[in-house]
């Protein structure tokens, strides 16, 4: 079994090899886009391991080399950087660091989502592109009624409100961006409506997705897409660690005994985290402890970062229901007792 390490770039990408049987070192550039990448991994002996950072854009390499039947391990990108001393940077050092840590066995390889995950994760960021696309357009057709003294808010998109916008006397390049909107609008709520099912019926058949909507307020949406980035949950040992791999805990710079704190450090999944800070205000409606200690934070911080508070404490709690399997009721029983607000105040 050959030991690469690869620096991955989307037209070429450089190697550094070693084969353990013989002690052969080596390094070569391929080239992707004739061939050249492909013909040098078929020739490998099966199975070889692969190590690659993580990078946009590479699946179609991943999915080359696991057809193949080698072993891929994808490595933390600014893990992977923070161990190489030196101050020069080259591809060719790249992936000789790259092979040097597979060698010694420090390769901080992640965890990647399976192949049925990856589609779903495509489901969830279809809909929401569409979705924010909508919001742009249903925020022109606001635009024009205010242009024209006419404040509607959110009853615009009842019946009366629609008729009332068509109505709306324009003229000229207004009369046909509203002509254009409306039309934009109905072709976006058709596709997205299809999207929503999907969602809706892969969230019921997912079964980590059907524990996360026991907790009231979290809907299909924020559930699955919770689930499909956590994964595995027991890969995290304690609530802080998801709250950081999810970018929900501030960032620090203290030095010599002063603690200096500032914004979330907004790191991970953005789509994720934004889905959390959204479900959070419907569960501090719905869930009575949720807007106990909602309420009692928003006395002493800003509304803006009592949501993220709440968005982060959403998030420890749906990782412990996936990791102990225990459903709403049962967890807010449980994270009640003493016993567990004692280890909760020390490390979630």
């Amino acid at each position: 079994m050959w030991i690469i390490g690869c620096d991955f770039h989307p037209s070429w990408q450089q190697v550094s090899f070693f084969d353990p049987g013989t002690g052969e070192t080596g390094e070569r550039k391929l080239v992707n886009g004739d061939g050249e990448a492909e013909r040098f991994y078929r020739a490998l002996p099966v199975p070889s391991l692969i190590g690659i950072e993580a990078c946009g854009n590479s699946q179609w390499f991943v999915d080359m080399l696991q057809r193949l039947g080698h072993e891929v391990w994808i490595g933390d990108a600014a893990q992977i950087r923070a161990s190489y001393v030196r101050q020069q940077k080259t591809d060719r050092r790249d992936a000789a660091h790259i092979l040097q840590l597979l060698m010694e066995g420090r390769f901080p390889r992640l965890w990647t989502p399976s192949a049925e995950q990856r589609d779903l994760r495509q489901l969830l960021i279809h809909r929401h592109k569409l979705v924010e696309i909508r919001t742009r357009v249903k925020n022109g057709l606001q635009h024009l009624m205010l242009n024209r003294g006419v404040q509607k808010k959110h009853k615009l998109w009842s019946q009366a409100g629609q008729q009332a916008l068509r109505e709306l006397p324009l003229e000229g390049w207004a009369m046909r961006r509203r002509q254009d909107l409306l039309a934009l609008l109905a072709s976006l709520e058709a596709q997205i409506a299809p999207l929503d099912m999907a969602a809706k019926q892969a969230a019921e058949q997912h079964e980590q997705a059907r524990l996360l909507m026991t907790q009231p307020g979290v809907g299909p949406i924020t559930s699955l897409a919770f689930a499909l980035t956590i994964g595995d949950a027991t890969r995290f040992r304690r609530g802080k660690q998801v709250a950081s791999y999810l970018g929900l805990i501030p960032r620090e710079h203290s030095s010599g005994g002063r603690q200096k704190l500032g914004a979330i450090s907004k790191q991970g999944n953005r789509f994720v985290r934004m889905l959390l800070v959204e479900a959070a205000q419907t569960v501090v409606r719905k869930d009575e402890g949720f807007r106990k200690q909602y309420q009692h934070r928003c006395h002493g911080m800003a509304k803006g970062v009592a949501k993220v508070a709440a968005a982060r404490r959403l998030a420890v709690r749906l990782f412990w229901m996936m990791r102990t399997q225990t459903a709403y009721p049962e967890i807010v029983r449980i994270e009640s007792s003493p016993r567990v607000a004692l280890v909760g105040r020390h490390g979630d």
